[in-house]
């Protein structure tokens, strides 16, 4: 299992992230203190604190979507 710490700063990239995450053929949740969601699911992406750094948990590999999730890695340090 792999883990990266993202921020997800709009809606428009919250759209994004769902539409990435769902071309992936594995499991991939997102983690805020003890919520645990489907990251596939925009209505659970959109009920996250979207002003908070969240976790991405991912059960497979993928480098497309692991380099997206760098640049949202990115966002996440800079907001820190």
């Amino acid at each position: 299992m792999k883990e990266y710490v993202i921020r997800i700063p709009d809606i428009e990239t919250a759209k994004e992230f769902c539409r990435r995450a769902g071309e992936c053929p594995f499991d991939i949740d997102l983690v805020y203190n003890r919520v645990v969601i489907d990251a596939k699911s925009i209505l659970g992406v959109l009920s996250m604190d979207l002003r908070k750094n969240l976790k991405v948990r991912m059960n497979g590999e993928d480098n497309s979507f692991e380099a997206y999730l760098m640049k949202l890695h990115d966002l996440a340090v800079e907001a820190a």
